[in-house]
């Protein structure tokens, strides 16, 4: 299969994918045959005694933040490589992290072959009930692993700050709920 239609089928863009093969990082095995072709080797990439693998999830809040998308899906494919995971699937989406209908999210968590899901930052999947997420897929075996979890070290602290998200999402709308949470833990720090 040519490196076009494999990303298509993975829901990655073209360009993504080559970049990936340019730099090491594809989690497939490829080889480039003519100058313009590259072919991806799904044999054995999926070879039928390797059973599993991980996920991985990339989410940003909205368009204006798309080059960002792209360089979480880049850190974690890195991540992964370096690790020697096997990667089944990659997932990301533009959506917000207040409400739960981002599709994406959904299908990677359904998907059965997925035994890991590896994400940069805990937020990135939703900002409130991780932990339910999290212990749904310790019930069926499964884990969820976050890069980055030092961005909030007290679990008061952080609980504050998704439930001030949660409010200021809806009193001023979703798009700039995060940051008027955020303002509004500074002021009640410093005043």
């Amino acid at each position: 299969m040519n490196l076009t239609e494999w990303a298509k089928t993975q829901g990655v863009h073209p360009q993504t994918a080559y970049r990936w093969f340019r730099e090491g990082t594809l989690p497939v095995p490829a080889q480039r045959v003519g100058p313009r072709t590259i072919l991806v080797n799904i044999e054995a990439a999926t070879a039928p005694e390797v059973t599993g693998g991980i996920g991985l999830y990339a989410r940003v809040s909205s368009r204006d933040q798309k080059a960002d998308l792209e360089r979480q899906v880049a850190r974690l494919t890195r991540w992964a490589a370096a690790a020697g995971e096997r990667v089944v699937r990659v997932e990301s989406e533009i959506g917000s992290g207040v409400n739960g209908s981002r599709s994406k999210a959904k299908r990677l968590l359904a998907d059965s072959a997925v035994t890991c899901v590896v994400m940069e930052r805990r937020d990135r999947l939703g900002c409130m009930n991780v932990e339910l997420v999290e212990a749904a897929l310790s019930a069926s075996g499964r884990r969820l692993v976050v890069l980055d979890d030092g961005e909030v070290e007290d679990d008061l602290v952080r609980d504050m700050a998704e439930v001030l998200t949660s409010f200021c999402a809806r009193l001023y709308g979703r798009r700039s709920a995060k940051n008027r949470a955020h303002k509004a833990l500074e002021a009640a720090e410093h005043g």
